[in-house]
């Protein structure tokens, strides 16, 4: 689950001439599109959304005979919305792929064109490229992908008395800071929580099913989330963190509760770094020192390559395009998969897919960044498995994920009572049906 991406901020001319080295044609060179073509694009939030327009305008400044139009949605409806629209044969040429968990929905519902072809040419640097391939066929590029962090607040940390996090943290550590931190701030007078934890299903499935060996969402057996619930719960009984009744009663927004020092930990997604940056600069958040570290790990043992979550973002390609402009069509996701797209985004704030060393140089170059190692180690180094595996399951198991997420951390049932219910829903519903 997505909410994200800051306020468009104007961004300098040298990024829109930056060397934009994957288009459908080699490096370097404008795509040989065949001529003018205008091409629609599925899009929310365009006015405090930036990466679509900045990825048509990089584009376009490399293919001017290629004019990208927008046909916005709304966030919320966004799936649902452009459904309908595809079904009617009203939709755009161009398509985002908001998540995984949907894409199976338009693959199998033949909505999507085999672009096969592009992702060949894309090599081995495009990050959850893989996760589009359904029985050997590529249906869509991710130009971005987005990992969970923990962010930390430095100020709050030395106020504390703490020690901040690095790259080897296990769970144990985390709990252990979260004590001590809870304690220092008290001590220092300050109202500050040791930790924020927002509403999601999230914020602890997503880490559960990444870090446990063998957990598998359609195995329809979730005794891997008892340890990550459990931590939750006591995290909350302690104070240490504001507990899940409160934060749904009164809407809390995970971005007041870190922007403005309400806490001194967090996790959450990579597109949280532009939002913060963006909010900072606009008084929106307030001032002060801050950073992100790898999630806390399950053992030791995963130190040099941290394990995390994330969704890609994919763009695909309706499969009811004019077949006129199928050819610019894929020269557009050739380019929004590449270096010179990456750069583009990496220099708003934005985590693409490809990471390459310009592209870390460019997010590490924007005003007002973490420029510590340890900030660079995790945007750089880590195994990011995905929230939503590729399965016509997914959706329907997430669904009652959701409902036991809610049981769960308000309190109306217990861990392990809920999720062996879980199990049952999930294998009477869903998997003995399929």
């Amino acid at each position: 689950m997505r909410h994200r991406h800051p306020k468009w901020t104007a961004i300098a001319a040298a990024v829109t001439a930056l060397s934009l080295t994957a288009t459908a044609c080699g490096a370097d060179e404008p795509a040989d599109t065949g001529g003018p073509v205008t091409l629609t694009m599925s899009a929310w939030s365009l006015n405090s959304t930036p990466e679509f327009k900045k990825l048509a305008e990089s584009f376009q400044a490399q293919n001017p005979d290629v004019k990208i139009e927008f046909k916005e949605y709304d966030a919320t409806n966004y799936d649902t919305q452009l459904t309908a629209d595809l079904a009617a044969g009203s939709g755009p040429d161009l398509y985002i792929l908001k998540n995984l968990k949907n894409f199976i929905t338009y693959q199998a519902g033949e909505q999507l064109l085999d672009v096969s072809d592009v992702a060949g040419g894309l090599g081995d640097k495009v990050n959850g490229l893989g996760n589009y391939k359904v029985d050997g066929v590529t249906y869509a590029v991710p130009y971005r992908q987005d990992s969970w962090y923990l962010y930390y607040n430095k100020d709050l940390f030395t106020a504390a008395g703490v020690t901040p996090p690095d790259e080897t943290w296990t769970w144990a550590e985390y709990e252990k800071a979260s004590a001590d931190l809870a304690a220092g701030l008290k001590a220092a007078g300050s109202p500050a929580k040791a930790a924020y934890q927002h509403v999601w299903q999230s914020t602890v499935q997503g880490l559960a099913l990444a870090q446990t060996s063998g957990a598998d969402l359609g195995s329809g057996d979730y005794g891997y989330l008892a340890p990550y619930y459990k931590r939750a719960l006591e995290q909350q009984q302690a104070g240490a963190q504001v507990d899940y009744g409160t934060a749904t009663t009164n809407t809390l927004q995970y971005q007041a509760q870190f922007g403005t020092q309400q806490a001194a930990m967090m996790l959450m997604g990579s597109w949280y770094v532009a939002t913060l940056l963006a909010q900072q600069k606009s008084g929106a958040a307030q001032s002060f020192q801050w950073g992100f570290a790898p999630a806390p790990q399950a053992d030791a043992g995963a130190k040099d390559k941290p394990i995390t979550f994330g969704d890609p973002t994919g763009i695909g390609v309706n499969a009811a395009i004019d077949e006129g402009k199928t050819k610019a069509a894929k020269a557009f996701l050739t380019f929004a998969a590449g270096e010179g797209a990456a750069t583009a985004l990496a220099s708003i704030g934005i985590t693409p897919a490809t990471l390459t060393d310009p592209v870390v140089q460019a997010y590490f170059g924007v005003q007002g960044m973490p420029s510590d190692e340890l900030s660079k180690f995790t945007f750089t180094t880590h195994d990011t498995r995905a929230e939503n595996p590729v399965s016509a399951q997914t959706a329907a198991l997430q669904n009652i994920l959701q409902e036991t997420h809610s049981a769960i951390m308000s309190g109306s049932t217990p861990v392990d009572e809920a999720l062996t219910k879980a199990g049952e829903r999930a294998r009477s519903e869903v998997l003995e049906s399929k």
